[in-house]
């Protein structure tokens, strides 16, 4: 090895041996004839001292050393000077009294300082990631993602669970998003797809009765992006025959409590929380929750339907809702506030936001001579109001109401300071609805995906294809702090079942035979029942290391455009390429 010892490694115990560092040269500072500079590798940071009185020719190279050089060093280790410890780095007691310098690399002026701190934009970062990924804040982050996922591998394996990798060129089987396609240079014509998920291979692999898989698996979907969202990400993938959602439940929530000791050191309480996806939706207007604070919404529609306010008859005559909240101690927001949050549930599709304060033991507001006062004592007692708050409605679609009444929710939540940070509120949502309607297809599509069972007591319902929005399934979803960091379900194993299902969503026999054909013959030969999950690593990540944007826990993502700025990928290919795929690029119109 070039070097005896890491740069984050070296203490007052090593004091009086020779060593040899390797790495980057950090600050340098030029104290008259001393010159220190501190370097700097992936590990951490040492301070070097070169005095001329030692060696005066290693000294004139230290003048030549500039940031971002990579160099060796030989040398003492002394105790630094008394007053001149750092104690908040682990070498902070020592200084190495350089002897000898080798120098590897000289670098150009990077475009930003490689510190923690460092004001540069996150299109700087992307595009010299390889600067980026120097910085200490982010060789911590990508450790502690190495230190979970061996932890996730060491508990799957103590659970007998196997690790089995599933193929990355597939068949296409849109599940939702778009696939990324790739098109075969042997098969002309025809297109490989990535993996959404490896969803159909571990049931295959349960009909191939390998009884508990797991997978750290790479997943791509070709969607719109959003700030928690890349086109390829990372799950923990697991699946497993013959249980039940008890057995699901009780698998991850070993998962989350070894996770977070590992990670963090946090001590989870489990079992975790649970909650039906029609309750979650009629308290807080989602089905990912933050349960970290109350301020829960109410529907008022039986109340106030009857009252004289227009708005509100039309609404409940189109079937819509009428959904409020009881925004504590905001009585005495100006108009200019009331205007704001307006226009923030508009960005929802709402159409407004009325608004009713509270004082003197009694509701008042511009349309108050619209309902009566049996009315506004209805709702106040229903939103538990009292003098000095402020009730907040939306009237519309369900979707809207509960849509932006969440949203608003959650921003009233930060804004009055109710969110404890330090807080993990686990969450499981069951009894999830096994369709939603397609508006623009007029048809019933799956609300997770079309291999979930149904729940047994809706059977009836689904084979009479009656009251197909109260049909439940068998699905679940993992809660933390209002960001859904996993999905699964009990599947289908009957073949019958499944043909179903696939006819109930608009895919024919022969659509079906072609897509998932291979699926269908499987279960011929004795499928097990099955279930399983999936848990999204890099928003777990976010969690541990409290950022906001999943890019800084991956080593090399991408924008919300899909492109990467280091590489400049996606990018034009040569004529040759296509011609041997026979693929022609048209002109964009």
């Amino acid at each position: 090895m070039l070097r005896t010892h890491t740069c984050g490694e070296l203490s007052d115990s090593d004091i009086g041996k020779m060593v040899s560092l390797c790495g980057w040269v950090g600050s340098r500072r030029d104290h008259g004839n001393l010159i220190f500079i501190d370097l700097r590798d992936g590990y951490g940071i040492t301070q070097v001292v070169f005095n001329p009185s030692l060696d005066k020719a290693v000294h004139g190279i230290a003048e030549a050393l500039r940031p971002e050089y990579v160099v060796r060093i030989e040398g003492k280790v002394e105790p630094r000077p008394e007053g001149t410890q750092n104690l908040k780095i682990p070498t902070g007691k020592i200084e190495v009294a350089a002897k000898n310098v080798e120098l590897f690399n000289k670098a150009d002026t990077p475009p930003f300082e490689i510190t923690d701190d460092v004001a540069v934009t996150e299109e700087s970062r992307l595009k010299y990631r390889y600067l980026d990924l120097r910085r200490g804040i982010m060789q911590r982050n990508l450790r502690l993602r190495h230190k979970v996922c061996k932890a996730a591998r060491d508990y799957f394996d103590s659970r007998s669970f196997l690790e089995v990798e599933t193929p990355i060129l597939t068949k296409s089987t849109p599940e939702g998003a778009r696939d990324y396609l790739v098109p075969s240079r042997v098969n002309h014509g025809m297109f490989y797809a990535l993996p959404q998920s490896p969803q159909l291979f571990k049931q295959i692999l349960m009909v191939s009765s390998m009884d508990r898989y797991f997978q750290i698996a790479k997943c791509f979907r070709d969607e719109d992006l959003r700030a928690d969202r890349q086109p390829e990400f990372t799950q923990f993938d697991i699946e497993m025959s013959f249980v039940t959602e008890e057995d699901i439940f009780e698998i991850s929530e070993g998962l989350m409590k070894k996770l977070f000791k590992e990670a963090i050191g946090f001590d989870l309480k489990v079992p975790f929380s649970r909650l039906k996806y029609s309750e979650a939706v009629a308290r807080f207007g989602c089905d990912k929750p933050d349960t970290r604070f109350s301020l829960e919404l109410a529907e008022i529609t039986d109340i106030v339907k009857d009252s004289s306010f227009k708005i509100f008859q039309d609404v409940v005559k189109k079937g819509g809702r009428i959904i409020a909240i009881n925004a504590k101690g905001c009585a005495s927001y100006s108009r200019g506030q009331i205007d704001e949050l307006t226009e923030f549930v508009k960005g929802y599709g709402a159409k407004g936001l009325a608004n009713f304060k509270c004082a003197n033991g009694g509701l008042s507001s511009q349309i108050d001579k619209f309902f009566k006062a049996e009315e506004l004592s209805s709702v106040m007692k229903t939103l538990s109001a009292s003098d000095g708050d402020m009730i907040f409605i939306v009237a519309d679609t369900k979707r809207i109401a509960y849509d932006s009444m969440s949203n608003l929710r959650k921003l009233l939540g930060k804004r009055l300071n109710l969110i404890d940070e330090n807080k993990f509120n686990f969450l499981w949502i069951t009894d999830f609805p096994l369709f939603q309607y397609n508006e623009e297809e007029k048809r019933w599509e799956s609300e997770h995906h079309p291999f979930t069972s149904v729940h047994p007591e809706d059977v009836k319902l689904l084979e009479k294809g009656e009251s197909m929005d109260r049909i439940r399934s068998r699905s679940y979803d993992l809660v933390i702090n209002g960001t859904e960091i996993g999905s699964g379900s009990i599947r289908i194993h009957d073949r019958k079942m499944q043909e179903l299902i696939f006819k109930t969503i608009g895919i024919s026999e022969t659509e079906a035979k072609l897509r998932f054909g291979f699926l269908l013959d499987a279960f011929r030969y004795g499928a097990p029942p099955h279930g399983g999950v999936a848990f999204g690593l890099d928003r777990l990540m976010t969690l541990f290391v409290r950022c906001e944007s999943i890019r800084d826990v991956i080593a090399f993502p991408k924008t919300q455009k899909a492109f990467c700025p280091m590489t400049s990928a996606p990018s034009p290919v040569d004529e040759k390429q296509l011609n041997e795929l026979g693929i022609k690029i048209k002109e964009a119109r």
